[in-house]
Order: C-alpha cells, then structure tokens, then sequence
C-alpha cells in the first residue's frame, strides 16, 4: 500500500483484475491483505470467524509491529470499531440511542441553520478571494464538525485542533513521532473535553456515556469512553466531510448528472449514495483478522493476518456493479435489482452514524448548488492535491467559484 495515499481506482482496478482478494505490504513492511471485491468484501464484513479485537492481529501481539506504527490507533483504540461480541454489543448500546433515525432527524432544524451560516461564509470567503474559495474548509468541514461537536458536547475552541489531529491519526504516511505526538495529544483534548463534561454535563453524548461510567462502573471504562470520544469524532467529521467533498467534485465534473437532479429526474439522496460507491469516503479501512486460517473467494487469508476493507474497490467492482461501474450516474441507485453499495459498512458493524452522514450530506449538497447553481472548480481534478492516506479518500482542498449567490 502506497503509504502517500493518492487517487485510489487505478490501483484498485489492477488488483480486482487479479482477483477479489489480494495480498497487500502495510507500512513498516507488515503483510497484509486487501478484500477488494464487492461480495468477498460482503462476506468478510459478517463473517462470523472474522474478529476486530487486537489480539487477534498476530504480529502486534507477538511484538513485531513497531512503536509509532502510523496503523496502530486503528488496532488499539478502545471502541466498538475493535470489540467483538459482547463487549461490541455493550459499547454500541450506549451510543447508539443518539444516532436513531428518529433522533437524527430531530437535528433537521439545526443542520439547516448551520448550513446557512456556511454559505454565507462561502461567499463572504470568495468575494474575500477574488471569487475563489476552498469549499472544504469553509463548508464540508465545518458542517460535519460542527454537529458531532455539538452531539458530544465538544466546545468550538477545540475542535480545529481535533480535525487536525484527526487528520494525523488517519495519514499512512506519518513519521513515528508524529504517530505518537498526535495521538497523545488527542487523548490529552478529548480527556480535557470529559472532564469538562464531567463537571459541567449538559444534553450531550458525553455526559450521557460520563453518567452511564459512574451509575454503572462496569459499563464503560475511562479507557473507553476516551477511545469512543476518539471513534466519534474522527468517523463523525472525516468521513461526512469526504463524501460531500467527493460528492461536490463528482457533480462539477458532470454536469449533465447535476442537471438530472436540478430537472427532479434523480434526487440529492441518490447522488449521496452513488457517491458513496464511485469514489466512497472511505477507502481501505483497518483492520479485521480472521480467527483461523480461512479461505474467502478461493483465496486462503491466515490466521490473525491484518485485513483492510477495501470500499473504494467494491464500489467499482463491475461483477457487482455492472460494466459501466466506473461512470458516475445519479440514476443507478433506483434502479431495480441495482447493487447496493457497502461503503457504509455491513453486519455487526455498520456505520452506527450513517443516518446522520446522510441527511447533514443531502442537505448540504441540496443548499449548496440551490444557493449557488453555477458553482464550480477553480482549477482541474488533476490539479488537486490528494490525501496522505490510503485510509480516506479525497482531496486536501477543494477550490471552487461559487458564482452569483440566490438569496
């Protein structure tokens, strides 16, 4: 795996050519292998002898992974994404009451405003720039962050740090002191924001899993209410703010998709599903490891081998998709017998926050290109410099001219 990240689909389209399955070098020269496509992936992401607990990773547990490993907050961190069985159950139970469809539809209202006050700053930052502005950081990255800030009571003065640190914790290409710098300073702010929560609780996730740790001690460890803090807030802004950036990208580049969904012959949920599956947030995430050798689509993966879920890949798989998976087309996602895409997870583990991915996401597209309908890309897709990881998908900055705004 090119530990500088990059435009994942020609590589992904050379592996899938091999098969479904392939046989991948880690950073640090740790072997692996990637599930590339669509129905193997389908089958690892439920297998029932496939774990996410770190003891089952072989070389970790027998000390051949090295301190600083820029995975390592992946395998480790104490959270539903490496908990199994009981203890995945217990965990996901006490955040999962904040992430129903009832629930995150209770957010409308204040995703709505926030994503107005976003515009505004979108324009005010392009006539700042001479009709040029970074949609990323005035848009896509304050929206997401914005709300899981709020959902886990996490005040606004940290939470520019929190991306950035989060934008380090999930980079393959980062040194080891950096590793071990970043994460420890992010547990540092995340156990600032508990103890703050804890002194002062207000209506929010934090105080909710605080008072869940202290009513019940056995419910919910320190260790595991900072690495939940940890979960949520990476995979509650990085991954929201990739999909609408990735989303912004795919309709600029086509406008006569843009075009079906402004005439009503497609809708902006479908354009958020289409774009999970052309070019997902997401593109290989660690890790699963299976609990004896086992053989997926002929291939045998050993026991405890590290194992990356390969989104980005599935999501072009033409055995899935159809020989035309490779083109972006808002009217696949109805229609009948269409593959639905994984890139939000499958089994035990599907994406706990994925209602509320979808709605900030079609609301922010919605009154994005309503507000600006002749938005587009300042400079060339070749131009735009790609992320430092072959863990998200997307691009650093997304320049745009939002032309003349309505209302």
């Amino acid at each position: 795996m090119d530990p500088a990240g990059g435009c994942p689909h020609a590589d992904n389209a050379r592996l899938l050519a091999g098969g479904a399955v392939a046989p991948v070098v880690l950073p640090g020269e740790v072997a692996g292998v990637a599930v590339l496509g669509h129905e193997a992936l389908k089958e690892l992401l439920a297998h029932p002898e496939v774990a996410k607990g770190a003891e089952h990773f072989t070389a970790l547990r027998e000390g051949r992974i090295a301190a600083g490993w820029p995975l390592t907050t992946f395998a480790t961190v104490r959270g539903m994404t490496t908990a199994d069985g009981q203890d995945h159950r217990r965990l996901r139970s006490l955040v999962s009451k904040a992430f129903t469809a009832r629930r995150v539809e209770q957010l409308r209202p204040r995703i709505d405003e926030l994503t107005t006050g976003l515009l505004d700053d979108l324009h005010q930052a392009a006539e700042d720039g001479g009709g040029v502005a970074d949609l990323r950081r005035h848009f896509a990255l304050p929206l997401p962050m914005g709300v899981i800030g709020e959902l886990l009571g996490v005040d606004a003065e940290y939470r520019d740090r929190l991306h950035h640190l989060s934008n380090q914790v999930v980079a393959t290409d980062i040194g080891p002191e950096q590793a071990l710098a970043a994460n420890r300073e992010l547990v540092a702010v995340l156990s600032a924001v508990a103890s703050a929560r804890a002194e002062e609780p207000g209506d929010d996730l934090t105080s909710a899993l605080i008072a869940a740790r202290d009513e019940e001690g056995d419910r919910l460890s320190q260790e595991e209410l900072i690495g939940t803090l940890v979960l949520m807030i990476i995979a509650g802004h990085e991954t929201t703010l990739n999909l609408i950036t990735n989303a912004v990208r795919a309709l600029c580049g086509h406008r006569d998709q843009l075009d079906l969904v402004t005439k009503g012959e497609a809708s902006w949920a479908d354009v958020v599903e289409e774009t999970l599956r052309w070019d997902a947030p997401v593109s290989y995430f660690p890790f699963r490891y299976p609990v004896r050798d086992l053989i997926l689509d002929g291939t045998v993966i050993p026991k405890g081998t590290p194992v990356l879920a390969g989104y980005s890949a599935a999501g072009r798989d033409r055995a899935a998709h159809g020989p035309d998976a490779d083109r972006f087309d808002v009217t696949r996602p109805g229609r009948p017998g269409a593959a639905r895409h994984l890139s939000l997870g499958h089994g035990a583990h599907y994406c706990l926050g994925a209602p509320l991915a979808r709605l900030e996401s079609t609301i922010a597209l919605e009154r994005l290109f309503t507000r600006f309908p002749d938005l587009d890309l300042a400079v060339s897709e070749a131009e735009l410099s790609r992320h430092s990881s072959f863990v998200g998908n997307s691009v650093r900055a997304l320049p745009v001219r939002p032309g003349s705004s309505r209302g």
